[in-house]
């Protein structure tokens, strides 16, 4: 666990992250042991190592609120969750005084074919930023070196690391020369592509200051 401005940060691994303040956020468990319940759920996109019912049901109670877009909306609705609201880029809500938007998160030059990317634009997948204790939080989700990282304006950010399917280290690199964080954290390694190596290669290059995460088990 790290604090940051009295803010709770805990890596669960891959891109899978809880964070706590007066309230308890989970995004994207996968692969998670389990933990405190859930007041807030946030699920960036539909593909499994995001969207994971098995892992959201460790922590989801019937108090928990969950976010999600709408290609996820069928696999979320087996939750016994409080409500589940659906969002797409550009959307805000607040939930127990938490302000969540949902921002872009896509490709732009990693392809699953020639010309089809692994995360297209239109199928509007989101990262998220938590406003919270006077922080703004990015978590990036699924995504690459997008033009409207420009206008996210985070205090902390929590990027992917690995390539293949989201930034390489050294575009991650470059990202945070548009985001400006005062802190970032490397995700996306580790599990299915990536290891610590990219996570140390972005700490080198990054403009800003880097945390790399123990995984918490």
């Amino acid at each position: 666990m790290f604090e940051y401005s009295g803010v709770k940060i805990s890596w669960l691994g891959h891109d899978s992250f809880r964070i706590k303040d007066s309230k308890t956020i989970y995004i994207d468990p996968y692969q998670i042991r389990g933990g405190e319940p859930a007041d807030i759920l946030l699920v960036s996109h539909e593909h499994y190592d995001h969207c994971s019912v098995e892992d959201a049901r460790k922590i989801v109670t019937s108090s928990t609120v969950v976010i999600t877009t709408q290609d996820s909306k069928e696999s979320l609705s087996a939750l016994k969750a409080k409500e589940i609201r659906i969002v797409k880029p550009g959307d805000k809500q607040v939930v127990y005084d938490i302000s969540i938007e949902a921002v872009p998160a896509y490709n732009v030059n990693k392809f699953r074919t020639p010309g089809k990317v692994f995360h297209p634009k239109e199928d509007q997948k989101v990262g998220f930023i938590l406003s919270l204790k006077g922080l703004r939080i990015y978590h990036g989700g699924d995504t690459d070196l997008v033009p409207e990282m420009k206008d996210f304006k985070p205090d902390l950010a929590l990027l992917p690391v690995s390539g293949t399917y989201v930034m390489t280290a050294q575009e991650a690199a470059e990202a945070t020369k548009i985001l400006k964080p005062k802190l970032a954290i490397p995700m996306h390694y580790g599990a299915i592509v990536g290891s610590e190596r990219d996570a140390e290669n972005f700490k080198r290059l990054a403009s800003c200051q880097v945390e790399i995460l123990t995984k918490e088990t």
